[in-house]
């Protein structure tokens, strides 16, 4: 019995285990040293802008704004992804470019409307 219970709890977690083992396509968080494509970092910063929007973080007229330019540059610590949206709908005139960076690989950084 002992030994079945045992078994049973063995499967059972390698069962709940796998989503801990889900690849780079599952989400915007990545491992390892090989760069990001433009067209992941784009997706992970749509998202990211989709999901400001809906917190109320960003004005609903971000929503649809497309992403204007990206490319890499020299950040605070090294090379980094900078996303740039420009919504010349904005409120707030001093906030019509939204800036989003993510490190080499894809990981989001940071997101402002300076550019720093």
């Amino acid at each position: 019995m002992k030994n079945a219970l045992a078994g049973f709890c063995f499967v059972t977690s390698l069962g709940l285990s796998t989503a801990a083992l889900a690849g780079p396509g599952d989400g915007c968080h990545f491992h390892g040293s090989k760069p990001a494509a433009e067209s992941v970092v784009i997706k992970c910063a749509d998202q990211r802008k989709e999901s400001l929007v809906k917190s109320g973080k960003l004005d609903g007229s971000w929503g649809p704004i497309k992403h204007e330019s990206i490319g890499m540059i020299d950040g605070k610590k090294g090379k980094e992804w900078r996303v740039v949206y420009k919504n010349s709908a904005a409120a707030d005139k001093t906030k019509t470019n939204l800036y989003m960076f993510f490190t080499p690989v894809g990981n989001f950084i940071a997101t402002n409307h300076t550019g720093q």
